[in-house]
């Protein structure tokens, strides 16, 4: 690491430091001495680190080993998803299950990286709005670090997520609103408290640096899985857009690193019909999205009415050649439910509404059946028990409806 960068106005911030925002408004990017790191550091010796997404520990930000604070996040398989694939026509459909991370979602590798880069600068209290996984995963690694954390959530939030950070010791406050209610009392706190003996740093998606760094590693897992060739097109699940922005920002390092050629995915992002400032945006050919007024939908991680990436999204996906999709909560269930029956994998709703738009995208012709298709789940099934218990209620003997006169039929 070299020093950060403004991603809109390019005013550059020494590294080394606790920043948050910069004076513009515009979220910091981790830049890095590439020439240097191509010189001594090969894609070959990857073979002997270790099994998480630390095996890019040069490409991250922690200067030293000691500051890392790891629970064994990254690393998830890539599956071969076949009989989805035949039933929605393509014949080479592939999964990227970041369930399987600790706290049961990709949000692990964000806070792995932003709690690590506290450890060595010294930061002691954090606070985060958040609509479920984030408050999980901040909490848990705070907890490995013995830091302090502040966590306030939607008093809808699914309780798994609550009772998980309950569980890691956390300090929750649940907010009657959104994650951008919640994003507001956390910045009133944290001025608050500046310039006391325990000032709070806010670590929301993208107002610190470091959480990007960790989910660009998404970016390097998967073109290490599939030998170095990216695949014609990844399906992400956008609500604050970060896991998308971090692996754009990874491609582009490693063709630096001399890892990877010039071909790109198609960058897709996905949305719920409820809330999709993003598909708005781009539909509007707007550089920036609009606050989505009456957000509401199951997949809580969708529920993101004003994201601060937003710029940074919709670049990824213009650049890409790719577009932007918003899919009805029922579409999102049925998703989920047919993969689960289909190749045993419980996603979560916003994995599940990737399904549904590669579905829709190979009819519509955007996507052909040849294409090599990632789908990215960023979380478990598990913690959305709420969402899926709709279609699953319980009769007087205690016993649940059969699936198949559960699925909503097309």
């Amino acid at each position: 690491m070299t020093h950060l960068e403004c991603s809109l106005c390019n005013k550059t911030f020494e590294a080394g430091k606790a920043w948050n925002l910069c004076e513009c408004g515009g979220p910091l990017l981790v830049r890095y001495n590439l020439p240097e790191l191509r010189a001594g550091w090969s894609r070959e010796s990857l073979a002997t680190g270790p099994n998480s997404m630390w095996r890019y520990a040069p490409a991250l930000p922690p200067r030293s080993a000691k500051s890392i604070v790891s629970l064994g996040e990254g690393m998830t398989p890539l599956l071969s998803i076949r009989r989805t694939g035949a039933r929605i026509g393509s014949n080479n459909l592939l999964l990227k299950d970041e369930g399987l991370n600790p706290t049961g979602s990709f949000k692990a590798r964000g806070l792995s990286c932003a709690i690590s880069m506290c450890v060595e600068l010294g930061v002691k209290v954090l606070a985060i709005p958040s609509a479920g996984n984030a408050a999980s995963a901040l909490s848990a690694y705070a907890a490995a670090a013995g830091l302090e954390a502040h966590i306030y959530m939607p008093s809808d939030v699914p309780q798994a997520n609550f009772i998980e950070c309950k569980a890691y010791g956390s300090h929750v406050t649940l907010v009657d609103g959104l994650i951008s209610d919640c994003g507001r009392i956390v910045g009133e706190r944290c001025r608050e408290t500046a310039g006391t003996a325990a000032p709070w740093f806010d670590i929301s998606t993208l107002k610190e640096p470091y959480r990007i760094e960790g989910k660009k590693t998404m970016g390097y897992e998967v073109a290490e899985q599939l030998h170095w060739e990216l695949p014609d097109a990844i399906f992400y699940p956008a609500g604050g857009g970060v896991g998308m922005i971090g692996m754009w920002k990874a491609f582009a390092e490693m063709e630096a690193l001399g890892w990877i050629g010039g071909k790109r995915p198609k960058m897709i992002a996905v949305q719920a019909e409820g809330c999709q400032p993003i598909v708005r945006a781009f539909e509007e050919g707007a550089e920036a999205s609009r606050f989505y007024e009456g957000a509401s939908t199951v997949a809580a991680g969708l529920r993101v009415p004003k994201p601060l990436g937003d710029r940074l999204t919709l670049k990824a996906v213009r650049e890409s050649g790719g577009t932007a999709i918003a899919i009805p909560d029922r579409e999102i269930i049925d998703a989920g439910l047919r993969l689960a029956a289909e190749e045993g994998i419980f996603a979560a709703p916003e994995g599940a509404a990737c399904v549904a738009a590669a579905e829709r995208l190979i009819r519509e012709r955007f996507l052909t059946a040849d294409d090599r298709i990632v789908l990215y789940n960023t979380g478990s099934g598990l913690k959305y028990l709420e969402a899926y218990s709709v279609r699953f209620p319980r009769t007087s003997g205690g016993a649940a409806d059969k699936l198949g006169g559960l699925i909503t039929p097309r």
